[in-house]
């Protein structure tokens, strides 16, 4: 694919997704939409990447629907996402409860990180919340935005945020839809850590490595599928899941290498298997 609205790299297993309209602070278009799905999945297939980092191009995040998109739907009478069928499926077939627009993510095999640059507002702040991880800046600004276009909760953010946050606080930003900021997302829990904008990328990184060192493939493939499909299913369920995955999962290599690692004092060497 062609990419314009996003760019692609991989370095050290470490994939960077950076949505790249830095003139309009990274709306979202469909194309954007098509072309970041399109190298998520590849992303989620190449075992090189081991983890994927998602951030802005300048200095937005994401600051939502592109305007002009906004007043398309008025002039076609009705929304359009504006892209072409079928698009990529990353993520897809995982769990049914995954196979969504950006619901997709719980069902990747790699943890997501989101290194938030700028502003998030709307479809940009869903994005970020369907990471796993959220480092940002300090003091930008952050807004569900739905609601002062008329437009419900998107995206399923309506069933997502009361989990990240809890539901008085979710309630708060889903029924106001009013601008609160970076800072108040880390108090709350929203996002991780915030760190300051020339140090974004590198700690981003660095934890990145930390992550993909220290912990095995298998094990953040089975933890990440776990903490999303615990969230639909009851705590008896969960145990019998993760012990049959303790009993298969202690029979590959990677587990005698974690053991043979631990013992030695060293980083483990990783194989996937």
């Amino acid at each position: 694919m062609d990419l314009k609205a996003v760019k692609y790299s991989v370095d050290d297993e470490i994939a960077t997704i950076t949505l790249n309209r830095p003139h309009r602070k990274n709306a979202w278009t469909g194309r954007m939409h098509t072309e970041y799905r399109w190298v998520l999945a590849n992303a989620d297939e190449d075992s090189n990447v081991r983890v994927i980092v998602v951030t802005g191009e300048g200095r937005g995040f994401c600051v939502g629907a592109d305007s002009k998109a906004l007043e398309g739907h008025v002039e076609k009478g009705g929304y359009d996402p504006g892209t072409p069928d079928p698009l990529a499926e990353p993520g897809f077939g995982t769990s049914p409860e995954f196979d969504a627009s950006f619901a997709y993510h719980f069902g990747l095999s790699k943890p997501v990180i989101a290194a938030i640059n700028g502003p998030a507002a709307g479809v940009g702040l869903v994005l970020a919340c369907y990471a796993d991880i959220r480092f940002s800046v300090p003091a930008v600004k952050f807004t569900t935005a739905h609601g002062k276009l008329n437009f419900p909760a998107e995206y399923g953010l309506s069933w997502l945020l009361p989990r990240l946050i809890g539901l008085p606080a979710a309630n708060d930003l889903l029924l106001t839809s009013r601008i609160f900021t970076s800072d108040e997302a880390h108090e709350i829990g929203l996002v991780n850590r915030l760190v300051k904008p020339e140090k974004l990328m590198e700690e981003t990184y660095a934890y990145a490595r930390m992550m993909k060192n220290s912990v095995s493939p298998a094990s953040l493939r089975e933890t990440k599928w776990q903490i999303y499909r615990d969230q639909h299913r009851d705590v008896a369920t969960a145990v019998v899941e993760s012990e049959k995955l303790l009993h298969e999962m202690s029979k590959q290599h990677d587990y005698k290498e974690g053991v043979k690692a631990f013992l030695e004092k060293r980083t483990p060497d990783w194989t996937g298997d």
